[in-house]
């Protein structure tokens, strides 16, 4: 006997018209700040460029999550293609622990051996960069309530402000005294910023990959409350995962009272088991297996 609980996902459509200015204006600031590295040869810079290409990535994928998250399920997707998100995401982790390792390895070679940098053109091409962030961050700024794609790619825009502030910081050093050792220090603060998130990023797509528990489920206490629902005996092989991040699944066989079944309140008995979850914690989807304690002989070996 099982039961399932689930929520409809269909997502607003508010924040796609924000997300796609935020991208275009993430696409101007990446083709302005590749030239100005051309042209200066500052490390800084194109590390910058790099950054502002991730998060180009990471809008991208947000555009196409407010877009998959529309579709319904079907007979061989019924879970709908909310996991293609954690794919890209992942592609997006490795380019951005790869652009860590090439800025981090060229910025000690600098350190060693400073280049010289043009810092008019410099400023010019990060200046422009940060008016371009400045404005996406706006933009995103007003819808970031509304959907969580847009609260996380205005995060995204903000590590690319922060990026360009630390790159017109290191021009303006160059400018006014020659240090030419600002460039590649630079370029380890913006790696630095780069790299935890890449981590992060990482981690988690393999935990939806791997179908880790969630963060947010702690099994042990989900098998306490199941226990507390009246006529529960036990609860054993509990499983929880994740289809994309946000979308949690639960599955567990409950062992029930015979008298309770034989009163026929099986129903009942679902409802406040599917209610408990639902008032403590956040899954999508949940199925029951109901077994009669009289069962229990004849179970297969449990997995807890």
């Amino acid at each position: 006997m099982g039961a399932q609980h689930g929520h409809s996902h269909a997502t607003a459509n508010t924040g796609r018209g924000r997300l796609a200015i935020a991208l275009g204006l993430a696409l101007v600031a990446l083709v302005v700040e590749l030239v100005g590295a051309a042209v200066t040869g500052s490390l800084a810079l194109l590390a910058d460029a790099g950054h502002v290409l991730t998060d180009a990535v990471g809008l991208v994928l947000a555009l196409v999550a407010a877009t998959v998250a529309t579709r319904p399920a079907g007979a061989r997707a019924t879970f709908g293609w909310r996991r293609s998100e954690v794919l890209a995401a992942s592609a997006n982790a490795v380019l951005l622990m790869g652009i860590v390792l090439f800025v981090v390895i060229e910025a000690v070679q600098r350190l060693r051996e400073p280049s010289d940098i043009t810092p008019g053109p410099l400023l010019v091409a990060a200046g422009i960069g940060l008016v371009v962030n400045a404005v996406s961050l706006v933009v995103l700024s007003t819808g970031q309530h509304q959907t969580i794609n847009v609260r996380g790619a205005r995060l995204e825009v903000l590590g690319d402000l922060l990026g360009s502030v630390a790159v017109v910081v290191a021009g303006i050093v160059i400018a006014l005294t020659g240090w030419a050792y600002a460039d590649p220090i630079a370029s380890l603060l913006i790696a630095a910023m780069i790299a935890p998130r890449a981590w992060w990023l990482l981690r988690d797509a393999l935990d939806v990959l791997l179908e880790a528990v969630p963060r947010s489920i702690d099994l042990e206490d989900v098998r306490s409350h199941v226990r507390s629902v009246e006529g529960v005996i036990d609860v054993h092989d509990v499983h929880a995962w994740s289809i994309t991040e946000g979308l949690p699944v639960l599955t567990a066989h409950v062992v029930v009272d015979d008298e309770v079944l034989h009163r026929a309140d099986s129903a009942q008995l679902l409802d406040a088991l599917q209610q408990c979850l639902a008032d403590h914690f956040d899954v999508e989807h949940s199925t029951f297996q109901i077994e009669p304690a009289s069962h229990r002989d004849h179970e297969l070996a449990t997995h807890d």
